[in-house]
Protein backbone atom coordinates (compact mmCIF):
# COMPACT_ATOMS: atom_id res chain seq x y z
CA UNK A 1 0.00 0.00 0.00
CA UNK A 2 1.49 3.39 -0.86
CA UNK A 3 1.66 5.96 1.71
CA UNK A 4 -0.25 8.74 1.87
CA UNK A 5 1.07 12.29 1.12
CA UNK A 6 0.01 15.04 3.29
CA UNK A 7 0.68 18.66 2.47
CA UNK A 8 -0.26 21.21 5.77
CA UNK A 9 -0.05 24.77 5.51
CA UNK A 10 0.29 26.72 8.39
CA UNK A 11 2.35 23.83 9.89
CA UNK A 12 4.02 26.12 12.43
CA UNK A 13 1.09 26.69 14.12
CA UNK A 14 -0.74 25.23 17.14
CA UNK A 15 -3.24 22.86 14.79
CA UNK A 16 -0.61 22.16 11.60
CA UNK A 17 2.09 21.45 14.47
CA UNK A 18 -0.21 18.33 16.16
CA UNK A 19 -2.16 17.59 12.96
CA UNK A 20 1.59 16.55 11.24
CA UNK A 21 2.42 14.67 14.58
CA UNK A 22 -0.77 13.17 14.43
CA UNK A 23 -0.04 12.12 10.39
CA UNK A 24 3.36 11.02 10.48
CA UNK A 25 1.71 8.34 13.38
CA UNK A 26 -0.60 7.42 10.56
CA UNK A 27 2.28 6.29 8.27
CA UNK A 28 2.00 9.48 5.94
CA UNK A 29 4.59 11.55 4.64
CA UNK A 30 4.10 15.26 5.64
CA UNK A 31 5.05 18.27 3.65
CA UNK A 32 4.81 21.29 5.45
CA UNK A 33 4.34 25.32 3.60
CA UNK A 34 6.58 27.63 5.75
CA UNK A 35 7.17 31.35 4.63
CA UNK A 36 10.82 32.56 4.55
CA UNK A 37 11.57 34.69 7.80
CA UNK A 38 15.16 36.12 8.76
CA UNK A 39 14.38 34.03 12.10
CA UNK A 40 14.55 30.46 11.18
CA UNK A 41 13.47 29.13 14.35
CA UNK A 42 10.12 27.34 13.85
CA UNK A 43 9.06 25.63 18.24
CA UNK A 44 6.19 24.02 17.35
CA UNK A 45 7.84 21.67 14.70
CA UNK A 46 11.81 21.72 15.56
CA UNK A 47 11.36 18.14 17.17
CA UNK A 48 10.50 16.90 13.90
CA UNK A 49 12.66 18.42 11.37
CA UNK A 50 14.88 16.21 10.03
CA UNK A 51 12.80 13.12 10.74
CA UNK A 52 12.06 10.68 8.14
CA UNK A 53 8.96 11.50 6.29
CA UNK A 54 8.74 14.61 7.34
CA UNK A 55 9.57 18.08 4.73
CA UNK A 56 9.40 21.58 4.70
CA UNK A 57 8.77 23.91 1.52
CA UNK A 58 9.07 27.64 1.15
CA UNK A 59 5.82 28.78 0.13
CA UNK A 60 3.34 32.02 0.49
CA UNK A 61 -0.84 31.85 0.52
CA UNK A 62 -0.39 35.34 -1.25
CA UNK A 63 1.72 34.03 -3.82
CA UNK A 64 0.06 31.78 -6.48
CA UNK A 65 2.99 31.01 -8.45
CA UNK A 66 4.57 29.23 -4.98
CA UNK A 67 1.40 27.54 -4.29
CA UNK A 68 1.36 25.91 -7.38
CA UNK A 69 4.88 25.15 -7.67
CA UNK A 70 4.87 23.24 -3.41
CA UNK A 71 1.41 21.40 -5.16
CA UNK A 72 2.74 20.16 -8.46
CA UNK A 73 6.42 19.11 -6.28
CA UNK A 74 4.70 16.91 -3.76
CA UNK A 75 1.57 16.14 -5.56
CA UNK A 76 -0.21 15.47 -2.12
CA UNK A 77 -3.27 12.58 -2.12
CA UNK A 78 -4.06 15.13 1.08
CA UNK A 79 -4.17 19.19 1.63
CA UNK A 80 -4.75 20.76 5.02
CA UNK A 81 -4.66 24.38 4.33
CA UNK A 82 -4.28 25.74 7.78
CA UNK A 83 -2.46 28.97 7.50
CA UNK A 84 -4.58 32.35 7.81
CA UNK A 85 -4.19 35.66 9.24
CA UNK A 86 -5.75 34.32 12.09
CA UNK A 87 -6.52 36.78 15.14
CA UNK A 88 -9.82 38.66 15.10
CA UNK A 89 -8.56 42.11 16.26
CA UNK A 90 -5.24 41.94 14.28
CA UNK A 91 -7.83 42.01 10.83
CA UNK A 92 -9.02 45.08 11.86
CA UNK A 93 -5.89 46.67 11.43
CA UNK A 94 -5.11 44.68 8.69
CA UNK A 95 -8.02 43.59 6.73
CA UNK A 96 -6.47 43.91 2.84
CA UNK A 97 -3.94 41.58 4.06
CA UNK A 98 -6.15 39.08 5.86
CA UNK A 99 -8.46 39.30 2.66
CA UNK A 100 -5.80 38.60 1.02
CA UNK A 101 -4.63 35.07 2.73
CA UNK A 102 -7.67 33.96 4.28
CA UNK A 103 -10.22 34.22 1.23
CA UNK A 104 -8.31 34.46 -1.81
CA UNK A 105 -5.63 31.98 -0.26
CA UNK A 106 -8.03 29.35 -0.31
CA UNK A 107 -9.02 29.72 -4.42
CA UNK A 108 -5.11 29.70 -4.66
CA UNK A 109 -4.82 26.33 -3.59
CA UNK A 110 -8.01 25.10 -5.13
CA UNK A 111 -6.78 26.34 -8.44
CA UNK A 112 -3.42 24.94 -8.09
CA UNK A 113 -5.32 21.52 -7.39
CA UNK A 114 -7.30 21.65 -10.77
CA UNK A 115 -4.78 23.14 -13.10
CA UNK A 116 -2.35 20.66 -12.28
CA UNK A 117 -4.99 17.52 -12.80
CA UNK A 118 -4.78 16.29 -9.44
CA UNK A 119 -8.44 16.77 -8.72
CA UNK A 120 -9.13 12.70 -8.94
CA UNK A 121 -6.59 12.41 -6.58
CA UNK A 122 -6.29 15.18 -3.62
CA UNK A 123 -8.84 15.90 -1.08
CA UNK A 124 -8.77 18.96 0.51
CA UNK A 125 -9.69 20.26 3.76
CA UNK A 126 -9.93 23.58 4.52
CA UNK A 127 -9.56 25.41 7.98
CA UNK A 128 -13.13 27.56 8.47
CA UNK A 129 -14.06 28.97 11.74
CA UNK A 130 -16.97 29.38 14.04
CA UNK A 131 -16.43 32.92 13.56
CA UNK A 132 -18.96 33.07 10.22
CA UNK A 133 -21.61 32.46 12.95
CA UNK A 134 -20.72 36.19 14.10
CA UNK A 135 -24.03 37.84 15.06
CA UNK A 136 -25.17 34.48 16.42
CA UNK A 137 -28.78 33.88 14.83
CA UNK A 138 -29.60 30.90 16.48
CA UNK A 139 -27.78 29.15 19.56
CA UNK A 140 -26.23 25.98 19.73
CA UNK A 141 -24.74 27.09 15.72
CA UNK A 142 -24.83 23.67 13.94
CA UNK A 143 -24.04 23.03 9.99
CA UNK A 144 -27.20 24.96 8.90
CA UNK A 145 -27.02 28.16 11.03
CA UNK A 146 -27.05 30.88 8.85
CA UNK A 147 -23.85 32.99 8.68
CA UNK A 148 -23.55 36.51 9.85
CA UNK A 149 -20.12 37.38 9.50
CA UNK A 150 -18.86 40.35 12.39
CA UNK A 151 -14.97 40.88 11.58
CA UNK A 152 -13.02 41.38 8.41
CA UNK A 153 -11.22 37.74 9.58
CA UNK A 154 -14.92 36.23 9.40
CA UNK A 155 -15.99 37.88 6.40
CA UNK A 156 -12.72 36.58 4.19
CA UNK A 157 -13.19 33.03 6.15
CA UNK A 158 -16.58 33.28 4.51
CA UNK A 159 -15.22 33.66 0.71
CA UNK A 160 -13.03 30.72 1.55
CA UNK A 161 -15.96 28.55 3.00
CA UNK A 162 -18.16 29.20 -0.15
CA UNK A 163 -15.37 28.78 -2.76
CA UNK A 164 -14.54 25.69 -1.67
CA UNK A 165 -18.28 24.60 -2.08
CA UNK A 166 -18.38 26.09 -5.19
CA UNK A 167 -15.19 24.13 -6.61
CA UNK A 168 -16.76 21.01 -4.63
CA UNK A 169 -20.22 21.31 -6.98
CA UNK A 170 -18.25 22.63 -10.07
CA UNK A 171 -15.40 20.74 -10.19
CA UNK A 172 -16.60 17.56 -8.53
CA UNK A 173 -13.64 17.92 -5.98
CA UNK A 174 -13.21 16.12 -2.56
CA UNK A 175 -13.27 19.19 -0.62
CA UNK A 176 -14.64 20.16 2.64
CA UNK A 177 -14.73 22.74 5.28
CA UNK A 178 -14.20 22.27 9.20
CA UNK A 179 -16.09 24.67 10.89
CA UNK A 180 -14.06 24.41 13.86
CA UNK A 181 -14.90 26.81 16.87
CA UNK A 182 -12.51 27.91 20.04
CA UNK A 183 -9.86 25.37 20.01
CA UNK A 184 -6.97 25.96 22.51
CA UNK A 185 -3.07 24.18 24.12
CA UNK A 186 0.00 24.92 25.42
CA UNK A 187 0.93 25.78 21.82
CA UNK A 188 -1.31 28.47 21.88
CA UNK A 189 0.04 31.59 20.93
CA UNK A 190 0.49 33.51 23.57
CA UNK A 191 -2.03 37.25 22.25
CA UNK A 192 -4.83 34.99 22.36
CA UNK A 193 -6.92 34.97 25.20
CA UNK A 194 -6.88 31.50 26.38
CA UNK A 195 -3.06 31.52 26.53
CA UNK A 196 -2.81 35.14 27.67
CA UNK A 197 -4.94 33.75 30.78
CA UNK A 198 -2.67 30.98 31.69
CA UNK A 199 0.88 32.59 31.41
CA UNK A 200 -0.62 35.92 33.29
CA UNK A 201 -1.76 33.08 36.01
CA UNK A 202 1.65 31.35 36.09
CA UNK A 203 3.27 34.87 36.25
CA UNK A 204 1.17 35.68 39.27
CA UNK A 205 1.58 32.50 40.65
CA UNK A 206 5.63 33.21 40.59
CA UNK A 207 5.57 36.89 41.20
CA UNK A 208 6.31 37.81 38.18
CA UNK A 209 3.28 39.84 36.95
CA UNK A 210 1.13 42.31 39.01
CA UNK A 211 -2.23 41.91 37.05
CA UNK A 212 -3.74 40.96 34.12
CA UNK A 213 -6.25 42.86 31.79
CA UNK A 214 -8.88 41.88 29.21
CA UNK A 215 -11.70 42.88 27.05
CA UNK A 216 -15.12 41.62 27.76
CA UNK A 217 -15.60 38.80 30.32
CA UNK A 218 -18.92 37.81 29.51
CA UNK A 219 -17.85 36.68 25.60
CA UNK A 220 -18.98 33.03 25.98
CA UNK A 221 -17.26 30.54 23.91
CA UNK A 222 -16.84 26.89 23.13
CA UNK A 223 -13.70 26.14 23.78
CA UNK A 224 -11.91 22.61 23.25
CA UNK A 225 -8.51 21.23 22.93
CA UNK A 226 -6.77 21.49 19.27
CA UNK A 227 -4.84 17.92 19.93
CA UNK A 228 -8.48 16.58 19.92
CA UNK A 229 -9.43 18.72 17.10
CA UNK A 230 -6.74 17.79 14.32
CA UNK A 231 -7.85 13.89 14.55
CA UNK A 232 -11.78 15.30 13.16
CA UNK A 233 -9.72 17.26 10.44
CA UNK A 234 -8.39 14.13 9.54
CA UNK A 235 -11.58 12.37 9.76
CA UNK A 236 -13.30 14.41 7.60
CA UNK A 237 -10.71 13.91 4.69
CA UNK A 238 -11.84 9.90 5.32
CA UNK A 239 -15.23 10.03 4.86
CA UNK A 240 -17.17 8.42 2.09
CA UNK A 241 -18.26 11.60 0.36
CA UNK A 242 -16.88 15.66 1.00
CA UNK A 243 -18.92 17.15 3.61
CA UNK A 244 -18.73 20.30 5.63
CA UNK A 245 -18.73 19.73 9.43
CA UNK A 246 -18.87 21.97 12.89
CA UNK A 247 -16.10 20.91 14.99
CA UNK A 248 -17.32 21.90 18.39
CA UNK A 249 -17.69 20.37 22.27
CA UNK A 250 -21.25 21.67 22.51
CA UNK A 251 -20.13 23.21 25.72
CA UNK A 252 -19.94 26.80 26.51
CA UNK A 253 -17.66 29.25 29.04
CA UNK A 254 -16.90 32.85 29.61
CA UNK A 255 -13.85 34.29 29.39
CA UNK A 256 -14.38 34.80 33.27
CA UNK A 257 -15.30 31.21 34.02
CA UNK A 258 -11.59 30.28 32.39
CA UNK A 259 -9.66 33.02 33.95
CA UNK A 260 -11.42 31.69 37.10
CA UNK A 261 -10.70 28.05 36.75
CA UNK A 262 -7.08 29.08 35.35
CA UNK A 263 -5.96 31.08 38.86
CA UNK A 264 -7.70 28.25 41.04
CA UNK A 265 -5.23 25.47 39.51
CA UNK A 266 -2.02 27.94 40.65
CA UNK A 267 -3.95 28.09 44.18
CA UNK A 268 -5.79 31.50 43.91
CA UNK A 269 -9.21 31.51 44.52
CA UNK A 270 -11.07 34.51 42.55
CA UNK A 271 -14.05 37.33 43.64
CA UNK A 272 -15.37 38.62 41.30
CA UNK A 273 -17.09 42.54 41.86
CA UNK A 274 -18.35 44.89 39.72
CA UNK A 275 -19.90 44.66 36.42
CA UNK A 276 -19.08 45.66 32.32
CA UNK A 277 -15.97 47.93 32.39
CA UNK A 278 -15.80 48.39 36.16
CA UNK A 279 -15.72 44.29 36.62
CA UNK A 280 -12.75 43.65 38.82
CA UNK A 281 -11.01 39.66 39.54
CA UNK A 282 -9.83 39.46 43.32
CA UNK A 283 -7.88 37.08 45.35
CA UNK A 284 -10.25 36.33 48.21
CA UNK A 285 -6.60 35.59 49.95
CA UNK A 286 -5.16 38.77 50.11
CA UNK A 287 -8.19 40.84 48.33
CA UNK A 288 -5.63 42.27 45.75
CA UNK A 289 -6.98 43.37 42.49
CA UNK A 290 -5.35 40.70 40.13
CA UNK A 291 -7.61 41.02 36.86
CA UNK A 292 -8.65 44.05 35.65
CA UNK A 293 -10.94 45.12 32.49
CA UNK A 294 -9.63 47.20 29.27
CA UNK A 295 -11.49 49.51 26.88
CA UNK A 296 -8.39 48.78 24.88
CA UNK A 297 -9.29 44.79 24.40
CA UNK A 298 -12.95 45.75 23.16
CA UNK A 299 -12.92 44.90 19.44
CA UNK A 300 -15.31 47.09 17.31
CA UNK A 301 -17.91 44.59 16.86
CA UNK A 302 -18.05 41.73 19.51
CA UNK A 303 -18.74 38.06 18.98
CA UNK A 304 -19.81 37.09 22.10
CA UNK A 305 -22.11 34.08 22.26
CA UNK A 306 -20.60 30.81 20.02
CA UNK A 307 -21.52 27.50 20.68
CA UNK A 308 -21.02 24.73 18.65
CA UNK A 309 -23.28 21.25 18.11
CA UNK A 310 -20.87 18.89 16.91
CA UNK A 311 -24.06 15.94 16.60
CA UNK A 312 -22.93 15.58 12.92
CA UNK A 313 -19.29 15.25 13.42
CA UNK A 314 -20.02 12.32 15.94
CA UNK A 315 -22.61 10.39 14.34
CA UNK A 316 -21.55 10.50 10.69
CA UNK A 317 -17.24 10.46 11.68
CA UNK A 318 -17.34 8.78 15.15
CA UNK A 319 -15.65 11.89 16.36
CA UNK A 320 -15.25 12.19 20.45
CA UNK A 321 -15.26 16.04 20.92
CA UNK A 322 -14.86 16.35 24.92
CA UNK A 323 -11.97 13.32 25.19
CA UNK A 324 -10.22 16.19 26.95
CA UNK A 325 -12.73 18.20 29.12
CA UNK A 326 -12.81 22.12 29.79
CA UNK A 327 -11.25 21.31 33.17
CA UNK A 328 -8.79 19.31 31.70
CA UNK A 329 -7.94 21.36 29.38
CA UNK A 330 -7.06 24.50 31.41
CA UNK A 331 -5.54 22.26 33.57
CA UNK A 332 -2.95 21.18 30.38
CA UNK A 333 -2.19 24.79 29.57
CA UNK A 334 -1.54 26.27 33.31
CA UNK A 335 1.02 23.07 33.93
CA UNK A 336 2.39 23.77 30.82
CA UNK A 337 3.14 28.08 31.82
CA UNK A 338 3.67 27.21 34.84
CA UNK A 339 6.91 25.34 33.51
CA UNK A 340 7.61 27.78 31.39
CA UNK A 341 7.23 30.99 33.61
CA UNK A 342 9.94 28.68 36.01
CA UNK A 343 12.65 28.00 33.00
CA UNK A 344 12.50 31.41 31.53
CA UNK A 345 13.05 32.71 34.89
CA UNK A 346 15.92 30.49 35.56
CA UNK A 347 17.64 31.14 32.40
CA UNK A 348 17.52 34.98 33.02
CA UNK A 349 19.13 34.06 36.64
CA UNK A 350 22.08 32.37 34.52
CA UNK A 351 22.37 35.43 31.56
CA UNK A 352 22.54 37.92 35.02
CA UNK A 353 24.83 35.98 37.11
CA UNK A 354 27.17 35.59 33.38
CA UNK A 355 26.98 39.06 33.00
CA UNK A 356 28.03 39.61 36.90
CA UNK A 357 31.05 37.27 36.08
CA UNK A 358 32.26 38.69 33.15
CA UNK A 359 32.29 42.04 34.45
CA UNK A 360 33.72 41.11 37.07
CA UNK A 361 36.81 39.38 35.14
CA UNK A 362 35.88 35.97 36.82
CA UNK A 363 35.54 34.28 33.56
CA UNK A 364 36.33 35.40 29.74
Amino acid sequence: MERKVALITGITGQDGSYLAEFLLDKGYDVHGVIRRSSVDFRPRIAHLEGAPHFHLHYADLSDSMSVLGVVGKVKPTEIYNLAAQSHVQVSFDSPEYTADVDAVGVLRILEAVRQLGLTDSCRIYQASTSELYGKVEEVPQNENTPFHPYSPYAVAKQYGFWIVKEYRDAYNMFACNGILFNHESERRGETFVTRKITLAAARIKQGKQDKLYLGNLSSRRDWGYAKDYVECMWLILQNEKPEDFVIATGKQHTVREFATLAFHHVGIELRWEGEGADEKGIDQATGKVLIEVSPDFYRPTDVVNLWGDPTKAKAELGWNPTRTSFEDLVKIMVDSDMKKVAADDAAARVRVNLEEYLEKGIVK
